[in-house]
């Protein structure tokens, strides 16, 4: 009799898939660590998985779990798998991850446009993170024009960062170090000091798997980083590293039982899934994760994620042009604002969650949806200082600066973009969307000294 005919005639009856795997692994003579391991769950996940406490209802984790332990998928009501054929050979689905290299690997041969120049930014831009973490002022730092590449130069850092590239300057930090790191890195972030964030964040992603000594804690906290490294990528319009650090963010999350950090990933890959045009994909994964149990369960934090959720869903209903639909999730997502009765602070995403960050979302997803006007009114509603960061104050301005050029009105396109650029110069000349904005004011009608003075900053006109 084989293990899952010898498990069916255990006296305890199998009602639930739970129970199936359970006495399957107990048959295999697995522990609930060792098929964590198997399946890529922590040893929490399993045993709720067992004991019923996560539901199983999604398709994707049973499959998981049958392969892992040799079920056929029927015994949970599963359609076999058709056999795929690549290049005239069949595969088959792996639950198997690559794991990071270690950092000390060759430097690569390879490095775009002048080296030299580009090593001297290196050093400026470690010069600036040495400074921010000791909380000395800059009097000098780096030059206009290098301010304008610090986009490619976060690029650069975190690919080679996460493929384990080349050998940075400095030691990297000892692993008590780090939470004061990655404090120091959403700091960054959330006041757009990205000179600094392009040395912190790749050297703590590094240290993150120097030191990989395993435990939830360190798990937690290096999905906390990559979190971070995805938001900015998606900021950079950098989808292709985006989805690997995202990927990486929801192994380690679910490898450090994090909750809240798995459910902010999947606000991220719901973001790459728009971008990339699968509106349809996006919504699933975002609504999904909103309706997740274990989020439900979650505590205030919880609700304020699932909020974030709902609010990415009613963007993307916008992109797909489904106003009443972005409306309906948007007035969703400000209830559940409303009933938390004010801001609630997410470690996850510094802007929190709150009837103002909804209304913030708002104006993008007008925007999206074809109406400026709309986007406009929502605008007004919002008291600029009242935003919770200076990256968020940021995207305020450049929105509405993307309410008026849809609009045609010049003159208060570049009024807001020069005030983005008084709040957050680094975001300004950093992300391509503000760059693409500032490039076609250039081409389509009469310039002002000031848009070409914004156009020589942000490296459009050089």
């Amino acid at each position: 009799m084989d293990a899952i005919g010898r498990a069916r005639a255990t006296p305890e009856a199998i009602t639930t898939p739970g129970q199936l795997i359970r006495q399957m692994r107990q048959a295999h003579r697995l522990t609930l660590a060792e098929l964590g391991t198997l399946t890529g769950y922590s040893a929490a996940q399993v045993s709720r998985y067992e004991r019923g406490i996560s539901p199983m209802t999604d398709i994707a984790v049973l499959r998981r779990f049958a392969e892992a332990l040799g079920i056929p998928a029927q015994a949970f009501g599963l359609a076999p798998l058709p056999p795929q054929v690549r290049h005239g050979q069949a595969t088959i689905p792996t639950t198997a991850y690559p794991s990071l290299p270690a950092h000390r690997v060759g430097r690569t041969r390879r490095e775009d446009g002048d080296p030299v120049r580009r090593r001297t930014l290196l050093t400026n831009l470690a010069v600036t993170a040495a400074a921010a973490a000791s909380g000395r002022f800059l009097t000098g730092g780096t030059t206009q024009t290098d301010k304008a590449l610090l986009g490619e130069m976060l690029v650069a850092g975190l690919r080679d960062a996460m493929l384990g590239l080349g050998n940075p300057p400095g030691d990297p930090p000892p692993p008590e170090h780090l939470p004061a790191e990655l404090s120091r890195a959403h700091s960054d972030f959330h006041t757009c000091r990205y000179g600094s964030l392009a040395v912190r964040l790749p050297q703590l992603i590094r240290a993150g798997h120097t030191h990989n000594g395993g435990g939830t804690d360190h798990y937690a906290l290096l999905a906390q980083s990559y979190v971070l490294a995805t938001r900015m990528l998606v900021k950079l319009d950098e989808q292709q590293l985006g989805w690997m650090a995202a990927d990486r963010a929801r192994q380690l999350a679910e490898a450090g039982d994090d909750v809240l950090t798995a459910a902010e990933t999947a606000r991220n890959l719901a973001v790459l899934a728009r971008k990339a045009g699968w509106n349809d994909q996006a919504m699933s994964i975002a609504l999904a994760a909103a309706d997740d149990p274990s989020l439900r369960s979650a505590g205030r934090a919880g609700t304020a994620e699932r909020g974030l959720l709902i609010q990415s869903a009613a963007y993307t209903a916008a992109r797909s042009g489904d106003r009443k639909g972005m409306r309906q999730l948007t007035n969703e997502a400000a209830a559940i604002a409303a009933s938390l009765g004010g801001s609630t602070l997410l470690r996850d995403h510094g802007g929190g969650f709150s009837p103002v960050t909804v209304q913030l979302h708002l104006i993008s997803a007008e925007n999206s949806a074809g109406d400026p006007s709309a986007a406009l009114s929502a605008a007004r509603v919002i008291a600029p200082q009242s935003l919770p960061s200076v990256e968020r104050r940021s995207r305020y301005y450049t929105d509405i600066a993307a309410a008026f050029a849809q609009m045609g009105r010049r003159e208060d396109c570049v009024r807001a973009l020069l005030t983005a650029e008084h709040h957050a110069p680094e975001e300004t000349y950093a992300r391509p969307a503000v760059r693409s904005l500032i490039s076609s004011l250039l081409v389509s009608g009469r310039t002002t000294s000031e848009l070409r003075g914004l156009a020589a900053r942000s490296g459009v006109l050089a």
